[in-house]
């Protein structure tokens, strides 16, 4: 993976991972578009580069986030029980997951028939009675924590199963929106820790690494790490400006439509391509719970 490459899978990552239309799968799509090569640090970049798109959130709701003179107690007990679902199911379905991820064209399928929920959401919930977090009950959090877990299966989408699940327990979009940028911030940090400090790679192969071994393994993947991070952040700050916009005055059949006709292209151009199609693998702790 060259420098451009990197670039260019990081402003993916940051366009789509608080959008409703899976980043796993279009980190996956690109990368196989641009004949990248299925290798171990493209996984572990691809995961480590979601912590650009976290502090993104985490910057543009700095008060909620860091509000000491007010503090907030529950708000973090909300995010500690929703993220727990997430942790348990993907851990226990690690190698269900991992079969289908290296499949593009059942990814593909997936963004379409998520496109087809997103086209009805508008319609099923109506009448939204919780605008602000602060309504969200810890019970309402823990359920939205589950919905989340949807996510698991490529191409779902862990902004869109979260926000769904927030309109299920009557809140608002913007607000099932925002409550889906906060639960992502512990989500993707622990994924990304794991992915980073924890997690072998390669087990299979003659030299097997942790991800911060990999990323110091030369000047090259230290600067594509830092780039990737760098970008991935600037980009979200402005995708989630940008999205809450969107949603709140047009609702979700815009990403509905987007989800089907992108899907049906790349279904077509994988399935006459089935080379492509299995040529990148994104790690299971990605799709885990992002799908983010």
């Amino acid at each position: 993976m060259n420098t451009l490459q990197a670039i260019i899978i990081a402003i993916v990552e940051g366009l789509t991972e608080y959008l409703p239309i899976s980043s796993t799968a279009h980190m996956g799509f690109t990368a196989a578009l641009m004949g990248l090569p299925e290798s171990e640090f493209l996984k572990m970049f691809q995961v480590s580069i979601q912590f650009g798109a976290i502090l993104a959130v985490v910057v543009l709701y700095w008060k909620k986030f860091f509000n000491f003179q007010d503090f907030n107690f529950n708000f973090y007990i909300k995010l500690a029980c929703a993220v727990v679902p997430a942790l348990i199911l993907g851990k226990l379905f690690d190698d269900k997951i991992e079969a289908v991820l290296g499949n593009q064209v059942a990814i593909s399928g997936m963004l379409v028939f998520g496109g087809f929920i997103l086209l009805f959401v508008d319609k099923w919930f109506k009448n939204p009675k919780i605008d602000n977090e602060k309504d969200i009950t810890i019970k309402k959090a823990v359920t939205i924590g589950f919905w989340q877990c949807l996510a698991m299966m490529p191409g779902t989408s862990r902004s869109a199963a979260s926000i769904i699940g927030g309109m299920t327990e009557g809140l608002s979009r913007k607000a099932a929106a925002e409550f889906s940028f906060f639960l992502a911030v512990p989500t993707m940090l622990a994924v990304t820790v794991y992915s980073v400090f924890v997690k072998t790679w390669g087990e299979d192969t003659v030299t097997p690494m942790k991800g911060y071994e990999m990323i110091l393994q030369d000047q090259e993947h230290i600067t594509l790490f830092i780039l990737g991070n760098v970008i991935a952040f600037v980009v979200a700050l402005i995708a989630v400006k940008s999205f809450i916009s969107v949603l709140t005055k047009y609702g979700f059949k815009f990403w509905g439509w987007y989800r089907i006709i992108i899907g049906i292209v790349l279904l077509i151009y994988f399935w006459n391509n089935p080379q492509s199609s299995t040529e990148n693998n994104t790690s299971v702790e990605t799709t885990m719970i992002q799908h983010k």
